[in-house]
């Protein structure tokens, strides 16, 4: 019998994320001035429009304030400054950039407080100097460049037309320097462009004040703060919230996963048919097979052949089948869009065969230790920093986009890493390298350890994208977390700068909750609202467990605060425990859910919908 997994069980999430401890995560920057100390109260931005964004920033000592006890947010910031905080404030994207020779400014002494930082800045693309190798260090920062420093280093790219964007955006678009246009069209879809006190007002060539820099950075952090820090009104390109919207949806995610345990939809092509077109009856439009569960691929895989020993899961069912060919099929002769879903990402059974084979692969928590325990089961860690692993995924994820008509692929908070593990010494000297021979904290939570760590992941999860568009432009990356303090803190994965950077063109994000006053706070987390305006947002709803089924009207109820709120739909965990476990009621359970979807309906298809813009 298949015992149910998922990303972590809801039931086991519920308690540990209600019980979590929230944590401080910083980068560790410092500006030339002298540090504050705690607590980070400056006398000078009480009332400040800015002043939550500062104090967060000061309390994670990534900016600091002066030895009086004041911040000056009206101070300029000189190029060199800016130059500091950026390094310290995005190590990832500056250490992401491959060693290259540093250009000497003729103006920047090999011993100016600032040269590493300027060098380091100047080869991540954050920087550049002017004509003839000058830098100008002292030189106060346009604002301009304070946004294309930015959208330079974190590689965000306009998707829309520019001109649109800056004249729909901006009053004084036409002051903006043509070569900060791209840039700051980019930044603004990105909605890290802050306008104090009129957000139409650019204003792109005034002087940057240190409470715009620290403005912009906690725009560009966005992903993981826990509160908005910034005024809304003030953000160019914020759009209001939806008002409550009509039941009548004319485009809409109905999904439900399909799993390999406590189910047995998948293990039958009979099945599969039946409960397909079952799923089509009831006004259903997207499924989502689990593929990558248990050390195994659900479907014949030569990669996995090659890297574990066998090409499928050895489970009763799967044997002399293509399960996922057959769910492809079936799914669209029903006018469903299938996209797999790789469960397991980074995560594999201690006892497997790929550990078994690869056990140089795994990650190691401080003490050396392995094992990840779950209920009874044990779990291992591959490490996603060691080449050969990303290879491994990467392959695996390429091979079905390339075999298999999808409509896309699937990832979840697995595609992360437990907090406590990367202790490794691949991991190690990885970090040394990057720290001046520094071995990592102790401290498996220390926030720059956590940062350098997701932001590994992110590279990871940035190249698995890549290929995935190089094979399929057309497919759709879907990503199903669980809330974003969560997923960081616990998991290393952080899903909110995925979706900034545009590497998640669909999310369903995962709320399983029997409160409903909690499930609606999970609802209108910033992260949340922010993501709902650049992609189809869904929210994935727990059906019930093997042995605990979600009551209907709870059900009901989500399902209408999700509408209520211009989401994109929802998806059901999982298949079983929506009507078929509740034997004494099976109609009644399968009557409910029909009522919720009354008429057929399209799903939302970010990829599709950017195509017809570029034909047109």
């Amino acid at each position: 019998m298949h015992k149910i997994y998922r990303p972590r069980s809801p039931l086991t999430f519920l308690t540990t994320f209600l019980t979590a401890i929230a944590m401080v995560i910083a980068a560790g920057l410092m500006t030339p001035t002298t540090a504050q100390t705690s607590p980070t109260k400056f006398k000078d931005v009480q009332g400040h429009w800015a002043q939550n964004c500062i104090e967060n920033l000061a309390d994670q000592k990534i900016i600091s304030g002066y030895p009086d006890g004041s911040f000056r947010p009206s101070a300029p910031v000189t190029r060199a400054e800016f130059a500091a905080m950026v390094v310290k404030g995005f190590p990832g994207a500056v250490n992401a950039t491959l060693p290259t020779a540093p250009i000497r400014f003729s103006d920047v002494a090999t011993n100016y407080w600032a040269a590493q930082s300027i060098d380091k800045a100047s080869g991540a693309g954050f920087m550049s100097g002017y004509p003839g190798r000058i830098f100008r260090p002292a030189q106060n920062i346009p604002r301009a460049q304070v946004l294309v420093a930015l959208a330079g280093g974190l590689g965000y790219k306009a998707a829309q037309p520019v001109a649109t964007t800056l004249s729909a955006s901006f009053n004084d678009a036409q002051a903006i320097p043509d070569y900060a246009r791209n840039a700051i069209a980019a930044a603004t879809e990105k909605q890290i462009v802050v306008n104090y006190p009129n957000a139409k007002a650019l204003n792109p060539n005034q002087v940057a004040t240190r409470a715009d820099v620290a403005a912009a950075i906690c725009q560009s952090r966005a992903g993981t703060n826990q509160l908005a820090l910034i005024p809304a009104q003030y953000i160019a390109g914020n759009k209001p919230q939806s008002q409550p919207q009509s039941t009548n949806k004319t485009s809409e995610i109905r999904g439900v996963w399909l799993t390999n345990v406590d189910s047995e939809i998948l293990f039958s092509r009979d099945r599969l048919k039946n409960d397909l077109q079952d799923l089509a009856n009831l006004k259903f439009n997207t499924i989502y097979p689990t593929v990558w569960n248990w050390g195994h691929t659900l479907y014949p895989s030569q990669v996995a052949k090659k890297v574990i020993g066998t090409e499928v899961d050895p489970t009763p069912g799967l044997q002399g089948r293509d399960m996922l060919a057959e769910a492809v099929e079936e799914g669209h002769r029903n006018n469903l869009a299938v996209i797999p879903w790789f469960e397991f990402g980074f995560m594999a059974p201690a006892e497997s065969d790929l550990v078994a084979r690869h056990p140089d692969w795994l990650t190691t928590r401080q003490d050396g230790s392995t094992i990840w325990a779950e209920g009874k089961h044990s779990r291992v860690w591959l490490n996603p920093f060691q080449p050969e692993v990303q290879q491994f995924m990467i392959d695996l994820v390429t091979e079905i986009v390339t075999k298999y008509d999808i409509d896309g692929i699937q990832f979840d908070d697995h595609f992360g890493l437990p907090a406590q593990f990367g202790y490794d010494p691949i991991t190690v000297k990885l970090y040394q390298q990057e720290h001046q021979g520094q071995s990592p904290p102790s401290d498996p939570k220390d926030a720059e350890w956590t940062r350098w760590r997701a932001d590994k992941i992110t590279q990871v999860f940035a190249r698995t994208f890549e290929a995935i568009k190089a094979r399929k432009p057309k497919a759709i990356v879907s990503l199903s977390p669980n809330p974003q303090k969560f997923s960081y803190e616990e998991f290393l994965a952080d899903w909110a700068t995925w979706e900034r950077r545009g590497l998640v063109e669909e999310l369903l994000l995962q709320i399983y909750r029997t409160d409903l006053n909690t499930f609606l706070s999970e609802l209108d987390q910033p992260e949340v609202r922010a993501a709902k305006q650049h992609i189809p947002v869904a929210i994935g709803i727990l059906a019930g467990l093997k042995d605990r089924l979600m009551p209907t009207p709870q059900i009901q109820a989500q399902v209408q605060a999700v509408r209520d709120r211009d989401f994109k739909g929802v998806s059901f965990f999982y298949y079983e425990t929506m009507w078929n476990f509740d034997t004494n009621n099976v109609a009644r359970r399968k009557t409910a859910f029909q009522n919720l979807f009354t008429s057929n309906v399209t799903r939302p298809n970010l990829v599709q919908e950017q195509a017809v813009k570029t034909e047109g």
